[in-house]
């Protein structure tokens, strides 16, 4: 379990997870989706796809990105020719009070949003294929550290980006909202799962089959008709903002959504006619989004600041601040752990089962189901923690039959009067109806003197004809107060629960590589080694026997072997005449173009880039 394990030092050739402040003071349940970064796990090809990737959008973004991109690059020790590694990020993040992890992949919504709360950036370690190399709906490093990295530089920004959390990681969610994460998390995991250089046909087929069973099951999923939750809603605004937000005026919208600065395919397309340019509101909560799909429509915030405006709007409208039925409601409907803060500030925190309400809605009565903890201002009270409440916790609400003075309001005189005596006998009945007869032993007050919970032993409780507990179930701890303020996912003191439970994917484990893809990489990695070792780029024919023969032959060597057994392949080629500018990989380029219509406008945008520049940049 990660709670017992420290995190140390980083050192090179050893993958450890860097420690500092901020990651020290990540609790337990957090820590679980960490993972060492395993950079050497990253091949000569992913190496590339980086490259690639980063050239391209760099040099396009500089024009429509938001002006804080290009700044936080160099802020955040981003590299352009090289995936960046989490020892060096956390060194630089922390100089702007931020902090970066390795994660795996997918995360819960609520806890992607308490990392965010901690201001601790979770980057998914691992790289798309090349295959996926102009978008990718799995969360990958280009994504993370290209994408949200960078931006967060902004002072505004990164201050947007910790409130969004601590808000995001309170939003309730339902039982279809995990269903559904779980089955994108899967499509996600088959998209991005590689296959072979050149795959067979049945290969290919099984994979194909898989993916298109999973993705009926997301559109099914997607198109069910539910309530939205909040954390559906919310998600909604984090997708238009932090992931595909644009900033400025609808004339002239900059891009800072790290969903577009990490994609060359999205970064290109929003900014065309043909996507809707929308003025940020609330209610983009309400507009949802396909994640395996470009965006038809995206919202401008005139500024950062702005966006944290709509947040607290939209925060109004949650359970955590009305509390109420509604958000008892909500809570039974997620059937995940929730809590509930009544008006005395005692905080119950499980699995909510069941309520009973009054003609005017309010909740008299409720229950939770299985392990429950009781809390005070986010700490657990003393003695009543799970071990005293593992079959769950049930408790009336409300005033008492014809005493207009509620319980936690009343003063040791009143107490008395009313036969609140510890030690002795008492039975009493809310306006509600529910009955309560049994000896009182004990009460505990909250730090205003105010009673928030009562013990009973021999006590019978009833509601009309209905028996809700009795003396073989134990002692009857009684909740006091008025109503329900308060609802939100998770426990009010996280340790009070065990929520190490999450178990590592698959996605991105190193996969062994057949003879052929070793080959491939082999071949990738004596062109990176020409690139960094050559000083002054200069063009194969000029390459003579005085200056680089070694280079000429073996860049010849190594364009022979990819047009003869890797003929799919269009990186490498692309990157040989990069350094060459031979006429005979230009048109071998050329006839990819025609061969691989697919990525015929990736060898264009490259050989652009080149042609402008003289190399990808």
């Amino acid at each position: 379990m990660l709670e017992n394990t420290p995190l140390i030092p980083f050192e090179e050739g050893v993958n450890k997870i860097e420690s500092n402040e901020l990651l020290d003071r990540l609790p337990p349940h957090l820590k679980q989706y960490i993972k060492p970064q395993n950079y050497e796990y990253y091949t000569p090809i992913n190496q590339a796809v980086w490259r690639f990737v980063m050239r391209k959008n760099v040099e396009y973004l500089s024009k429509v990105a938001h002006e804080s991109y290009l700044d936080g690059l160099r802020q955040t020790g981003i590299s352009i020719d090289e995936i960046p590694s989490m020892y060096g990020m956390n060194r630089i993040l922390k100089e702007i009070g931020w902090a970066a992890v390795a994660v795996d992949g997918f995360i819960p919504p609520n806890a992607f949003m308490e990392f965010q709360a901690y201001k601790v950036l979770v980057i998914a370690s691992d790289i798309r294929q090349l295959e996926n190399i102009e978008y990718t709906p799995a969360p990958d490093i280009i994504h993370e550290g290209a994408g949200h990295a960078p931006i967060i530089a902004s002072p505004d920004y990164a201050e947007y980006l910790r409130r969004f959390g601590e808000i995001g990681a309170k939003a309730i969610s339902s039982a279809h909202d995990m269903e559904l994460y779980e089955a994108v998390r899967e499509l996600s995991i088959l998209k991005e799962k590689s296959l072979t250089p050149n795959p067979s046909p049945a290969e290919r087929e099984a994979r194909k089959s898989k993916i298109e069973a999973v993705e009926k099951l997301v559109e099914r999923l997607q198109n069910k008709e539910v309530n939205p939750s909040e954390i559906a809603l919310i998600r909604n605004l984090h997708w238009w903002t932090v992931e595909y937000g644009l900033v400025g005026t609808i004339e002239n919208p900059k891009i800072y959504g790290a969903g577009l600065l990490s994609s060359i395919g999205e970064s290109e397309w929003c900014m065309k006619t043909e996507v809707k340019k929308i003025p940020y509101s609330v209610e983009a909560a309400y507009q949802d989004f396909d994640i395996t799909k470009p965006q038809p429509q995206l919202y401008v915030t005139p500024d950062f600041a702005y966006l944290q405006q709509v947040l607290e709007e939209f925060a109004n409208t949650m359970a955590v601040r009305k509390g109420g039925w509604r958000g008892l409601h909500k809570l039974m409907e997620s059937k995940q752990l929730g809590t509930i803060e009544i008006s005395t500030g005692l905080q119950i925190s499980g699995v909510f089962t069941r309520m009973i309400q009054n003609e005017d809605n309010e909740v008299v009565y409720f229950e939770t189901e299985g392990k429950t903890a009781l809390a005070y201002r986010e700490t657990e009270v003393i003695g009543h923690g799970v071990s005293r409440h593992k079959n769950g916790f049930r408790s009336p609400l409300g005033k008492l039959k014809g005493i207009n003075l509620a319980i936690e309001n009343m003063g040791p005189r009143d107490l008395a009067a009313y036969s609140f005596y510890d030690g002795k006998p008492i039975e009493f009945e809310f306006e509600s109806g529910i009955h309560v007869k049994g000896m009182n032993v004990t009460g505990m007050r909250n730090l205003k003197g105010e009673l928030m919970l009562i013990q009973f032993t021999d006590c019978t409780v009833t509601y009309k004809d209905e028996v809700l507990f009795t003396p073989a179930d134990g002692d009857f701890d009684m909740a006091v107060g008025k109503e329900i303020i308060s609802a939100f996912a998770g426990a009010a003191d996280y340790l009070s629960f065990d929520l190490v439970e999450h178990s590592l994917s698959t996605l991105g484990d190193v996969e062994e590589l057949s003879a052929e893809e070793k080959k491939l990489n082999e071949l990738y990695a004596e062109v990176r080694t020409i690139r960094e070792h050559t000083i002054g780029v200069q063009p194969l024919s000029s390459f003579g026997s005085d200056s680089s023969p070694l280079k000429v032959e073996q860049l010849t060597k190594i364009f022979k072997n990819i047009s003869e057994n890797y003929k799919n392949d269009w990186l490498l080629p692309l990157e040989l005449y990069e350094l060459t500018k031979a006429s005979e990989i230009f048109d071998y380029l050329k006839s990819l173009q025609e061969k691989r219509p697919e990525v015929a406008h990736l060898i264009k945008g490259g050989l652009a880039l080149i042609d402008k520049t003289g190399t990808l940049i």
